[in-house]
């Protein structure tokens, strides 16, 4: 049965009935919902990782016009700071249940390491594995560093929330230590490869709900603690409706 959460935006507010956190850090609210629930702001996060990928020239690897209709997404994580304006977010796709719907995989191939990541996601796929995307922090925004990190615990929360071990992505060099603050890990197994384009050195990432504490910093650790204590105060959330059933077979 599904339980109704308290955690959520006052009705006057945008995002009423989405769950929250406040982001002590940064001063801003993070939301989670679905996109079906809340076109108005999965737009307008989606609209806000547009214009962060064009300014680095890489709006492809976002794939804007085919997710953002939002089908392939079971939820997302939107930052609002004191004025409503949306300033960062991530999303996630998933539980999958077969490593072909892991599009950081398909992706892989040809790179350095394809087959060594393909059998670590496999093998990840019965516990449960999500896949995010798309994190971004506006270029304006206060607090900038803050707002990252903020994000990175989101995809922790996302696990979380839809109830499986793993999630799994692709971080540039540039970024790992951002996630890897939140638990993330890299296989030293896979090198480097130049994705989505020469100018970029990206590594896949994975977090373990069972052993992310023992990479995370104390710091995001706590904050981990206090925000899903937000999100979850009335029980097991979110409601059955967020989790996703269709798919390919497992086996």
């Amino acid at each position: 049965m599904a339980v109704e959460p308290i955690a959520v935006v006052p009705a006057e507010g945008p995002g009423d009935g989405m769950l929250q956190f406040r982001d002590t850090q940064s001063g801003c609210r993070f939301l989670a919902g679905t996109p079906r629930a809340h076109p108005i702001l999965w737009r307008e996060c989606m609209d806000g990782a547009l214009r962060v990928y064009q300014r680095y020239g890489s709006e492809d690897a976002l794939e804007y016009d085919t997710v953002i209709e939002g089908h392939s997404t079971s939820m997302f994580f939107v930052a609002l700071d004191p004025n409503g304006k949306a300033v960062a977010g991530v999303r996630a796709e998933g539980p999958h249940k077969h490593v072909d719907e892991v599009h950081a995989v398909a992706d892989w191939a040809g790179l350095p390491g394809e087959a060594a990541f393909r059998k670590l996601v496999a093998d990840q796929i019965p516990e449960g594995v999500i896949e995010t995307k798309a994190g971004w922090t506006a270029r304006e925004a206060e607090h900038r560093s803050e707002l990252a990190a903020g994000v990175a615990r989101a995809i922790v929360h996302c696990m979380v929330l839809l109830g499986v071990r793993y999630g799994v992505g692709v971080s540039p060099e540039h970024a790992l230590e951002r996630y890897r603050s939140s638990g993330a890990r890299a296989p030293w197994w896979i090198p480097a490869a130049s994705y989505p384009d020469d100018r970029y050195r990206t590594v896949p990432v994975w977090w373990d709900l069972r052993t992310y504490r023992s990479v995370a910093s104390v710091s995001q650790v706590r904050l981990i603690d206090a925000e899903l204590a937000e999100l979850t105060v009335n029980g097991k959330v979110p409601p059955v409706e967020w989790l996703r059933g269709d798919g390919l077979a497992q086996a």
